[in-house]
C-alpha cells in the first residue's frame, strides 16, 4: 500500500494538562474523563496526528455513537489534518459494500476513518476490515456507552483482546505492519451511568483494556479552563396531580371516542378472524391465533393503541404543561389526521382501507373544542411548572445581560410531544414570544413494523432542519432551544449561556452531559424540583458520585487484566470464524444478519421476506381469542426457559427453511439469537454466504466493463496498424518465406487463371470454394486448386507483375501507384492465351519510344488510331469514353454515324470528325460485387455511340477484362475463406464445432459494418437465446440450493457483454471478425508492404456498387469510428453459439459456450440431458390430491412429476405443505424457455428473414408481462357446480356449472394477493372483448389495453413457472412445450401476427422513431394527484398530449403512459413501422 504523503496542519497550542493525557495515550491505553468543552476531542486528534508520523500502514478509526455526532467529528478532524479522512455511516448503505476491493480501497485513501460503531462492527464481522492487521488506533468518542452488547462493546470484545498485544506507539517508528492489538483511547466526559462508581469504572476498563485517566499534575489548569455553570434549582407546584378530575376538554373528548370502542370491530381484528378460520392448521395457523389473542388482549392495531398513545400523551401534556397545552397538542394531532384522509396519504399508508376508515370514523366523532390562543386563557390554563420556567427564563436572561453576554439558553425536555407543546405555549405567551428566538431539536421515532400514528406529529414541527437551527443558534439568530436528548451527548453547542431541566435527568451520564451544554466562561445550569421534594435525593446522589469519581480520577489505577481470546466469548453465547477471512458469526449479530439475508432475496413487490419467530412456549393458550370477553383470564407471564423455532421464506429449499432451538434458554431473546445462529451457520454451509458471511455476491463478478476496455486498449497497442486493422490478413504473415505459391482458378464459363502468392492457402473444399452471380451468366462455380510451390525467374517474376498490374490498372488505378510491383498475389493466364501475342503487338505499338518504360500508355490507345492502324478490328472488349479516365463501356461494333450523330458533333466540335466510323457501345453492369445474389432489375443495358478520336481503347484482351472484372470479387472470397479456415484451424480443432458449416461460420464471423452479402445479426439473435437457455439450465441443475435472485444474477454476468467480450479477448477472436468493407469500384490490390492509410477515414459507405463514377475525382471524406466494440465482440460470440445450435442442436451450442467458459469450469458444461436428469433427481414423486389435475387439463399436460407442478404454483406466501419451494426457479428456467421457443420460431418462420430488430418487437408481443397476464386469465375449465334443490317430485339437480381460471389455481397465504386478484379480476373484464377483439381480429397489437389490466408479476410468472415444470417432468422436449404453448394460445398468436402483419411496434418506441427522423425529442411527464396519474407528452411543434390513469400502483404510470402515445399517434398522425414486409 502506498504512503499517502503527509502534510500536518499547525495546531493550536496544546495546554499543559491536554499535552499530560496525549503523553498518557502514547504509553497505554486510556480513556480520557474530562468535562464537556475541555478539548478532549483536540487531545485525539494530537494523538491520530502522531500515529500518521509514525509512518504506521494502519489507519486510526474514531467511533462516535450517532450520525450527527460522527458528521460533526468528521469535520473537525479533516480540517485540523492534510491527510484524508473517511466518513462512513449507515446512511451511505456500508451493508451493501460487498467487494472487498471497495473496502481495500476505503483503507488505502483515507488515514483516518470516522464512523459509527455499528460499520466498523459490521465489517469486522465480515472480514472485510481487520483489526490487527488494518488498525493502529482504536479511538472510543462518548466511550461510556462501551457497555454490555453496545457495539462499542462487541468490537473489543469479539475481535480485539483475541489478538496478541501490541508494542507501545513510543518504542519504535516505521514500524513493521503485524498482526497486533490497536491502541485504544477512550473520551468521555463521564464514565458511568449510574450505580457504584468502582464497580462502574472496572467495567469500564475491562471492556475497553484502557484505564481511566484524568489530568493530576496539571489539574489546577484544567478546572481554570473548564466553566463549570453556576448550579441553580428552582421549584414548582403540582397540586394537579392530586386532582382526579384534571384534564383538559379535548382530551376528555378522546377519551369519550375510544370508550365506545369495541376491539372486537376493528377490521385488522376482524381480519384475522377471517384469515384463521380459512387457514388449516400447522405453523401458520398457530401464529394467527397467537397475533389474533396478542391483538385483543393488548388492543394493539393501529386505530386502537393510535388513539391510546394520544389519549396518553395528551395526559402527560396536560398534567406538566396543562390543559391549555393538552388541548392544542389534541386539536392539532386530530385536525392533521382528519385533514390528511386520503387513501394515499403517507401517515395510514400501511393500513387496509378498511383500517383506515375505521380510524377516520372515530377520529370524526371526536368533539374538538376549538382552541383560544387569547394570552389569559393561555395564561389560565398552563401548570405552575410553566410558570416557574417564564421566571427563570426571565431571571436568566438578565443575569447574563448583566454580564455583558447576550442570553443563549438549552430547555431539556424528556418527551417529544411535550417539546411541542411548550414551545408553542413559549412562542405564544407574552412574557417569553417578545424576548426569546425559538427553535426545536427532536429525536426521530421510528415503528420497525408499522406507522406509529403518532408520527404525525412531526407535522406539527414547522421547522429547518436540526444542522440549520444549530447554526442559527450559534450565530445568535436564535437564542432558545427546546430538545430532547438529542442535544445532549457530543453536540457541538458552544454558544450556549444557561441549560434548564425540565425533568431531572435519569443517569449520571445524562446529569454530565446536560451540564456541558453550558460552555459559557459565565453560565448556569438549572435543575427543576417538584416542591414536595421528590427529587432531591436524586440530586444528591448525583452530586455524590461526582465526587467519587473524582477521587477515582486522583488515585494510582492500574489497567484491569485483559481477557484471554476464550474468555473473551460468553460460553453460552457461540461463536463461528472463517479463517480465510477473519469474518466472525455470533449469536448477538446473527439476528440482524439473518434479516439482511431474508430481505435481499427476490421480491416481486407483493410479499416481504422476513424470518418468522415462533416462540416455544406461546405467550398466549390456544385458542384465548375465542374465549367470552368476561371469562378471559391473562395468562401469568412464563418465566422460562425458552425455544424458538425460525421459518425463512419459501425462496429456499425445504431442508434449509426451518431451524429449531430447544426449549433451554432464559430469555426470549436468547432463544431468538441461538436459533438465528444455527439458520445462518447452516445458510453459510450450504454455500449461500460468501466467506464473508454475507448473502452470495462471489456469484457475481464485479463489473466487467472497464477490464473489457482496458483489455482491448492492448489489444490496439499490440497491432501494428488501427484498431479496425488488427483483422487478420490473410496476404500477409510474418513468416512467409520467398517462395512463391500457385493456386488454379477455374471458373466457370471464363477461361482459367494461376494466382501467385507468398503465403500457403489453405485447402478450400468444394463448399468453401467462391460462388459468383454474374449480370449474364448467373450463377456460376470457381474452384481453387493448391498447386504448390512454383520456381519463378527473375524475368517470369516481371512478366507476372505486370500482367497483375495491367489487370487492375484500368479499372482501378487512380487508387494505384504504376511504378509498384511489390503485389501480394500475381495473376497470370492458367492455360497459353491465343490471342496474347495479337495483344502484345498492339501494346508494343501504342507506347511511347521516348519514354522507355512503360507509362501506362500501353494499357490504353486512342481509338481513331486504333482503328486505323488494325482495320477496325472487332475483338475489342472495353472503350473508355474521354482521357485519362472517362467511364469504361463493352465493346459492340464498330459502325457509320447517323446523320443524328453527325449533326450532333458538329454542334458540339463546329467541324467534321476526322474519323468515318463510331463505336457502338453498351454500359458494363452497374454491379461489381460478384459474390451478391442477383437482384433482378428487367431493363437492358443502355448503349450508345462513342466518337472515335474522343475515346480510349483498352488494350486488354476480351479473357483478361472478365478476369480484372472477377478478380476483386474472387479475392475478396479468398480473404474471407481463408479467415474463417483461420479460426477454425485455432479454435475448433479437436472439437466437435470443427464440421459445423463453413457458410455458417462466414455469416457468424461478418459484422454488418461489413455491409456483405451476409452478416452475424440472426444468427447473433438466435444465439442469445440460446446462450441464455443453456446458462439457465447449467445454473439451475447445478445449484438446487440457490434462489431465483442468486441464478438470475449469475446468469446475467455470464451472459453479459462484458463478459462475452472478455473471453473472446482472451481466444483473441477479434483477429477473425470480419468488419473491413469490399466495395470494388474502390477495390486497391493488397501490396506486399501496405502503404500508410488513414484509418479514421473511409470512403461514402453508402455511395452505389458500381463502375460508373467519375474515375478519378476526388471525394470527400468523412470520418468513421472503427474501434473494436465490447458489444461486437461479445455478439460474434453470441452468433458462433447460434451456428453451433443450427448445425448441431444444443449440445453443439453447449460445446461452443465450453469453448469460451464464461467464468464457469468447462467440466461443468454437460449435455443438455445431463442437466435435465439431474435436476429431475431431486424431485420428488408422492401421490397428490386430485385437484391438481385442474391445471393439467387447463393446460392440456398430464404431469408424471407432480411436485414440479405444485412448485409451480406456489406463491412465496404460502405457508403449507413445506415440501416444495415457492415459484421463482421454475419461473427462471421458464422465462428461458419461453424465450428460446419464440426465438426459434420466428427464425425459422416460413418465407420470412426477419431482422433482429423484426424477430425483438414481434416476441415482446407475446413473452411481455401484461400479454401472459391476460393468458392466465383466459385460460380456464368449467368446472360441475350443480346443488340440489327441492321440487314436487323430491329433490332434484340444478345443473350448473362454474369456470375456473389459472390464476385462482395459485396456491398463496397472502391477503395481499387475493386483494390484487379480485381488482385485477374487475380490471380483466372491463378490458377482455377490446383486447380479444385486437387479438383475434386487430390489425395493431392492443398494447394500451393490456396495460390497463395493470396485472401484478405473479400472473405471468405463473405462465412462466408452468412451462418452466412442463419442460422438466417432459425431460426436455421442447416439442411438448410447444404444444402447451399452443393450448394455451400462445403460439397462435404469434403466428397470427405472422401471418396478418400485424402491428406489434410499441407505440412509444413508434414515437421516438418517428421523433428521431425529424430529429426531435420526446419529452415525458408525470403528475400525481390524489387518485389519479396524468402522462404528458410534448414534442416541439406539437400540440402536448395528455393521459390519465387511475392511480393503483406503479403500473398506473405505465397505464397513463401508454394511453398518451397512443393517442399522440392518432392526433399527429405518426406513421411508422418496423420495415418488414
Amino acid at each position: 500500500m502506498e504512503e499517502p504523503s503527509i502534510a500536518v496542519d499547525p495546531m493550536p497550542k496544546t495546554r499543559d494538562y491536554q499535552q499530560e493525557m496525549l503523553d498518557a495515550s502514547i504509553k497505554e491505553n486510556i480513556i480520557i474523563a474530562q468535562d464537556t468543552g475541555s478539548g478532549k476531542t483536540l487531545i485525539a486528534i494530537l494523538r491520530m496526528r502522531y500515529e500518521i508520523e509514525r509512518n504506521s500502514q494502519k489507519v486510526s478509526w474514531f467511533l462516535a455513537p450517532t450520525v450527527a455526532l460522527c458528521e460533526q467529528q468528521h469535520g473537525v478532524i479533516k480540517d485540523s489534518m492534510q491527510v484524508p479522512v473517511g466518513l462512513i455511516h449507515g446512511a451511505l448503505e456500508p451493508k451493501q459494500w460487498t467487494d472487498s476491493s471497495l473496502w481495500k480501497r476505503v483503507l488505502e485513501n483515507n488515514r483516518v476513518i470516522v464512523s459509527t460503531p455499528q460499520v466498523l462492527l459490521d465489517a469486522l464481522s465480515h472480514g472485510y476490515v481487520h483489526m490487527g492487521e488494518d488498525i493502529g488506533l482504536l479511538v472510543f468518542d462518548e466511550a461510556h456507552h462501551a457497555d454490555r452488547n453496545h457495539p462499542m462493546s462487541c468490537i473489543m470484545r469479539d475481535f480485539y483482546f483475541s489478538l496478541p498485544p501490541r508494542t507501545p506507539a513510543a518504542s519504535e517508528y516505521n514500524p513493521p505492519t503485524r498482526k497486533e492489538r490497536p491502541m485504544v483511547l477512550g473520551l468521555t466526559a463521564s464514565p458511568m451511568f449510574g450505580g457504584s462508581a468502582p464497580v462502574a469504572f472496572r467495567t469500564l476498563e475491562a471492556n475497553l483494556d484502557c484505564v481511566i485517566r484524568s489530568p493530576r499534575t496539571n489539574r489546577d489548569e484544567l478546572i481554570a479552563h473548564v466553566h463549570r455553570p453556576v448550579f441553580r434549582h428552582v421549584r414548582y407546584d403540582t397540586p394537579q396531580y392530586l386532582d382526579r378530575d384534571y384534564t383538559s376538554k379535548n382530551l376528555s373528548a378522546v377519551e369519550a371516542v375510544i370508550a365506545t370502542m369495541n376491539i372486537e370491530e376493528d377490521p385488522y381484528v376482524i381480519g384475522l378472524r377471517a384469515a384463521l378460520a380459512k387457514t388449516s392448521s400447522g405453523p401458520e395457523r398457530a401464529r394467527l391465533d397467537q397475533k389474533l389473542s396478542k391483538t385483543i388482549q393488548g388492543k394493539k392495531t393501529y386505530s386502537h393503541s393510535g388513539l391510546k398513545d394520544l389519549v396518553n400523551a395528551a395526559k402527560a401534556i396536560c398534567y406538566d404543561l396543562g390543559p391549555w397545552a393538552a388541548d392544542w397538542y389534541v386539536d392539532g394531532v386530530v385536525s392533521l389526521a382528519l385533514g390528511r384522509q386520503t387513501p394515499y396519504d403517507d401517515f395510514t399508508g400501511s393500513l387496509q382501507p378498511k383500517e383506515k376508515a375505521y380510524l377516520i370514523k372515530y377520529l370524526s366523532q371526536i368533539k374538538l373544542t376549538p382552541v383560544s390562543f387569547d394570552p389569559v386563557d393561555i395564561e389560565a390554563g398552563m401548570t405552575d411548572k410553566v410558570r416557574v420556567v417564564l421566571d427563570t427564563l426571565e431571571y436568566e436572561k438578565e443575569w447574563s445581560e448583566l454580564s455583558g453576554e447576550p442570553y443563549s439558553g438549552l430547555i431539556f425536555v424528556k418527551r417529544r410531544d411535550e417539546v411541542l407543546a411548550l414551545a408553542e405555549i413559549l412562542n405564544r405567551h407574552p412574557r417569553s414570544s417578545p424576548h426569546f428566538r425559538l427553535g426545536c431539536l427532536l429525536g426521530s421515532s421510528h415503528s420497525s413494523y408499522r406507522n406509529t400514528f403518532l408520527d404525525i406529529t412531526r407535522r406539527l414541527l414547522k421547522e429547518q432542519p436540526q444542522s440549520e437551527t444549530l447554526i442559527e443558534f450559534r450565530s445568535g439568530d436564535k437564542n432558545l432551544i427546546v430538545a430532547t436528548a438529542v442535544a445532549e451527548e457530543g453536540l457541538d453547542i458552544q454558544a450556549c449561556g444557561n441549560v434548564i431541566r425540565w425533568d431531572i435527568p435519569d443517569n449520571m451520564a445524562s446529569w454530565a452531559q446536560s451540564r456541558g451544554r453550558a460552555r459559557r466562561r459565565k453560565s448556569s445550569f438549572v435543575l427543576m424540583f417538584d416542591s414536595a421534594g421528590f427529587d432531591d435525593a436524586r440530586v444528591a446522589e448525583f452530586e455524590k458520585l461526582e465526587h467519587q469519581m473524582t477521587a477515582l480520577y486522583q488515585a494510582d489505577r492500574t489497567k484491569p487484566q485483559a481477557p484471554t481470546e476464550e474468555e473473551a466469548f460468553d460460553e453460552d453465547e457461540p461463536v463461528f470464524k472463517v479463517e480465510s477471512t477473519g469474518a466472525v458469526l455470533s449469536a448477538l449479530q446473527a439476528v440482524t444478519h439473518l434479516n439482511h439475508f431474508c430481505s435481499v432475496l427476490p421480491n416481486a413487490g407483493h410479499i416481504a421476506h422476513l424470518p418468522i419467530y415462533d416462540i416455544d412456549p406461546p405467550d398466549m393458550p390456544e385458542g384465548w381469542h375465542s374465549h367470552d370477553p368476561q371469562q378471559r383470564v391473562n395468562p401469568l407471564p412464563y418465566q422460562g426457559p425458552f425455544g424458538c423455532t425460525v421459518t425463512l421464506p419459501r425462496l429456499l429449499p425445504r431442508e434449509l427453511r426451518v431451524f429449531t432451538v430447544d426449549r433451554i434458554y432464559p430469555t426470549k431473546r436468547s432463544a431468538y439469537r441461538h436459533v438465528a445462529f444455527k439458520a445462518y451457520l447452516a445458510l453459510y454451509r450450504e454455500n449461500l454466504l460468501n466467506d464473508h458471511l454475507l448473502p452470495l455476491t462471489s456469484v457475481v463478478e464485479p463489473d466487467l466493463e472497464e477490464e473489457v476496455k482496458n483489455l482491448l486498449k492492448d489489444v490496439e497497442k499490440r497491432s501494428s496498424m488501427a484498431a479496425v486493422t488488427s483483422q487478420m490478413n490473410p496476404w500477409q504473415d510474418e513468416e512467409t518465406d520467398t517462395a512463391w505459391r500457385a493456386t488454379r482458378i477455374d471458373i466457370q464459363g471464363f477461361a482459367p487463371v494461376r494466382m501467385l502468392t507468398r503465403v500457403e492457402l489453405p485447402s478450400f473444399a468444394a463448399a468453401e470454394a467462391p460462388v459468383l452471380y454474374h449480370p449474364q451468366k448467373g450463377r456460376i462455380k470457381a474452384e481453387l486448386q493448391a498447386q504448390g510451390v512454383v520456381h519463378l525467374t527473375h524475368s517470369d517474376l516481371r512478366v507476372a507483375q505486370e500482367s497483375t498490374r495491367r489487370l487492375f490498372w484500368c479499372l482501378y488505378g487512380t487508387r494505384m501507384e504504376w511504378d509498384r510491383l511489390d503485389f501480394a498475389y500475381l495473376f497470370e493466364p492458367a492455360e497459353v492465351e491465343s490471342e496474347r501475342d495479337v495483344w502484345d503487338a498492339r501494346r508494343t505499338w501504342v507506347r511511347d519510344p521516348q519514354y522507355g518504360e512503360s507509362s501506362g500508355e500501353d494499357i490504353l490507345a486512342n481509338a481513331a488510331d486504333f482503328g486505323e492502324k488494325f482495320l477496325y478490328p472487332t475483338d475489342i472488349s472495353w472503350v473508355r469514353d474521354g482521357y485519362p479516365y472517362g467511364k469504361v463501356y463493352r465493346f459492340l461494333q464498330w459502325k457509320y454515324p447517323s446523320k443524328e450523330e453527325l449533326d450532333e458533333f458538329m454542334e458540339i466540335r463546329s467541324r467534321m470528325p476526322e474519323t468515318r466510323k463510331v463505336i457502338h457501345v453498351e454500359e458494363l453492369p452497374r454491379r461489381a460485387n460478384f459474390l451478391k445474389p442477383l437482384a433482378s432489375t428487367g431493363e437492358p443495358p443502355r448503349t450508345r455511340s462513342l466518337w472515335p478520336e474522343l475515346s480510349r481503347v483498352v488494350l486488354l484482351s476480351r479473357v483478361q477484362c472478365d478476369h480484372a472484372i472477377l478478380m476483386p470479387s474472387i479475392i475478396r472470397h479468398i480473404s474471407v475463406a481463408a479467415t474463417v479456415v483461420s479460426l477454425r484451424e485455432t479454435l475448433f480443432t479437436g472439437t466437435p464445432l470443427y464440421d459445423i458449416p463453413f457458410s455458417l461460420l462466414i455469416t457468424a464471423v461478418t459484422a454488418p459494418v461489413a455491409q456483405d452479402h451476409v452478416n452475424y445479426q440472426r444468427l447473433e439473435t438466435l444465439g442469445d437465446g440460446v446462450l441464455k437457455f443453456v446458462v439457465s439450465m447449467y445454473l439451475l441443475s447445478t445449484y438446487p440450493l440457490w434462489h431465483e435472485g442468486y441464478l438470475t444474477k449469475r446468469k446475467d454476468h455470464a451472459v453479459s457483454n462484458s463478459r462475452l467480450a472478455k473471453e473472446a479477448i482472451r481466444l483473441s477472436l477479434y483477429k477473425w471478425i470480419i468488419r473491413d468493407r469490399f466495395t470494388p469500384r474502390k477495390f486497391v490490390p493488397q501490396y506486399a508492404i501496405q502503404p500508410e492509410v488513414d484509418s479514421d477515414y473511409a470512403e461514402d459507405e453508402f455511395a452505389e456498387d458500381g463502375f460508373d463514377d467519375d474515375w478519378g475525382q476526388p471525394r470527400e471524406r468523412r470520418k468513421v469510428d472503427e474501434d473494436l466494440s465490447t458489444k461486437m465482440l461479445a455478439d460474434v460470440v453470441e452468433s458462433l453459439i447460434g451456428a453451433a445450435y443450427l448445425h448441431g442442436g444444443f449440445n453443439l451450442g453447449i460445446e461452443c459456450v465450453r469453448l469460451f467458459g464464461l467464468g464457469i469450469d468447462p467440466s461443468g458444461w454437460q449435455p443438455l440431458e445431463t442437466y435435465v436428469d439431474k435436476a429431475l433427481s431431486r424431485v420428488e414423486t408422492p401421490e397428490f390430491p386430485p385437484q391438481t389435475t385442474d391445471v393439467e387439463r387447463m393446460i392440456g399436460y398430464t404431469f408424471s412429476h407432480k411436485l414440479l407442478l405444485v412448485e409451480a404454483v406456489t406463491h412465496a406466501s404460502y405457508q403449507f405443505d413445506l415440501r416444495t419451494v415457492s415459484y421463482e426457479r421454475m419461473e427462471f428456467l421458464g422465462d428461458s424457455v419461453l424465450d428460446m421457443i419464440i426465438t426459434h420460431t420466428l427464425y425459422h418462420y416460413p418465407r420470412k428473414e426477419f431482422s433482429p430488430g423484426q424477430m425483438h418487437i414481434r416476441k415482446s408481443a407475446v413473452v411481455n408481462t401484461h400479454f401472459l397476464a391476460f393468458i392466465c386469465f383466459q385460460c380456464s375449465l368449467e368446472k360441475d357446480a350443480s346443488l340440489p334443490r327441492p321440487s314436487r317430485g323430491g329433490i332434484v339437480m340444478d345443473e350448473e356449472t362454474q369456470r375456473i381460471s389459472l390464476y385462482q389455481c395459485l396456491l398463496h397465504s397472502s391477503p395481499v394477493v387475493f386483494d390484487q386478484q379480485r381488482s385485477t379480476l374487475a380490471r380483466y373484464r372491463k378490458v377482455k372483448d377490446e383486447v380479444e377483439e385486437a387479438l383475434r381480429h386487430g390489425t395493431t397489437f392492443p398494447w394500451a389495453a393490456l396495460t390497463r389490466l395493470q396485472a401484478p408479476k405473479f400472473f405471468s410468472d405463473m405462465i412462466e413457472s408452468i412451462i418452466g415444470a412442463v419442460y422438466l417432468d417432459s425431460h426436455g422436449d421442447l416439442d411438448v412445450v410447444r404444444q402447451v404453448l399452443r393450448n394455451l394460445g400462445i403460439l397462435q398468436q404469434l403466428e397470427r401476427i405472422v401471418k396478418d402483419k400485424v402491428d406489434v411496434l410499441h407505440p412509444i418506441t413508434r414515437l421516438h422513431i418517428w421523433a428521431a427522423r425529424t430529429q426531435k425529442k420526446v419529452e415525458t411527464e408525470f403528475e400525481e394527484e390524489r387518485a389519479h396519474v396524468t402522462c404528458t407528452i410534448t414534442v416541439e411543434g406539437r400540440e402536448p398530449v395528455q393521459a390519465t390513469a387511475e392511480k393503483r400502483s406503479r403500473a398506473s404510470r405505465e397505464e397513463a403512459r401508454f394511453a398518451a402515445a397512443e393517442k399522440a399517434i392518432k392526433l399527429w398522425d405518426v406513421k411508422t413501422t418496423d420495415g418488414s414486409s
